[in-house]
């Protein structure tokens, strides 16, 4: 179990940035001033960046607490906190 904690770690650490690069790749390929569509506007791109970059950082955060270790001892109770 331990060892799947560590490569879901590694998972987590890789997933992050690549959910960035493809959230400013879309921004930059779907924004167009002309367009009519709301996926055209840049002004929803921005809020959307803005909510789902903090959720990529806590993936990789997360990602590596796992691959540290850190999740190999769950306490039990609360005296082991």
């Amino acid at each position: 179990m331990n060892t799947l904690k560590k490569l879901l770690g590694i998972i987590w650490l890789l997933l992050g940035p690549v959910v960035i690069y493809f959230l400013v790749q879309g921004a930059i390929t779907h924004i167009d001033p002309a367009g009519k569509k709301d996926i055209n506007n840049p002004v929803i791109w921005i809020i959307i960046i803005t909510i789902f970059t903090p959720i990529a950082v806590g993936l990789m955060i997360f990602g590596y607490y796992a691959v540290k270790g850190e999740y190999q001892h769950l306490p039990e109770n609360s005296n082991e906190l």
